[in-house]
């Protein structure tokens, strides 16, 4: 596929027939079924299903982190499949932010070095530096803790800066797996009403994947997925979201 004056500006991500297959000693397991999705610009997906669902294996597949057995990923009507491994890396420096549920942050950085640090491996001035980081943290509630370390903040503390994180870059989507799976529950809403707020200020597109039912109630958009395949595809209202 390639860009034309055809091609839907809002469609940020598109896969199509999307498989996954690993091989295990004599077996092949068939971890993801010709998966169509799409998501527009500013959407609020939620990808809910039980551990071992695909989930991840699906989000590894559009982060290109790895490589579908077979079917496509679309960023912006660019296919992915041809690109090389250092394509791929620059694809997602620029246009994809990733949320873990282990937080990832470097333990011998401050908050604010953690967010930073993405900026630098584009080689964007100190000071453009600074402002994005600097309003990113404000924006999750943390301006007043940007020069402490990962293991002097609490686990939703962490996942804030992570979120500043993959948003600083300006992306045109963020990924998140299992967000709130290392945090208690009134820290996981917390988390939550801070990614649907943001989903909503700087008008990015998140996909969050979760079995956690909670995380579904902030959503616009709910996909479920059962045994590598997409079952059930519904919209909520656009102002749902519970709050914090």
């Amino acid at each position: 596929m390639t860009p034309s004056a055809a091609v839907d500006k809002s469609l940020i991500l598109e896969t199509r027939k999307l498989t996954k297959v690993y091989h295990v000693g004599q077996e092949n397991v068939q971890a993801l079924r010709s998966a169509d999705f799409q998501a527009n610009a500013g959407d609020f997906t939620v990808i809910n299903g039980p551990s071992g669902s695909g989930k991840t294996t699906f989000l590894n597949l559009i982060a290109c982190i790895d490589r579908p057995t077979s079917g496509e990923v679309f960023i912006e009507g660019q296919s992915t499949s041809q690109l090389s491994e250092r394509q791929l890396a620059e694809l997602r420096k620029r246009k994809i932010g990733l949320i873990f549920q282990t937080f990832n942050l470097i333990p011998v950085l401050s908050a604010y070095e953690n967010v930073e640090y993405p900026l630098l491996l584009q080689k964007m001035s100190r000071a453009e530096r600074r402002r994005r980081a600097m309003g990113l943290l404000e924006l999750v509630g943390l301006k007043d803790l940007v020069r402490r370390r990962p293991d002097e903040l609490s686990g939703g503390q962490r996942q804030r800066v992570a979120i500043a994180r993959a948003l600083v870059t300006d992306p045109k989507i963020v990924l998140a797996d299992e967000p709130t799976a290392n945090l208690d529950s009134e820290t996981g809403k917390q988390v939550m009403s801070i990614m649907r707020s943001l989903n909503s200020e700087v008008e990015v597109a998140f996909l969050v994947v979760t079995h956690d039912p909670v995380v579904t109630q902030y959503a616009q958009r709910v996909v479920k997925i059962r045994d590598g395949q997409l079952v059930e595809d519904s919209r909520v209202a656009k102002n749902s979201a519970p709050a914090a």
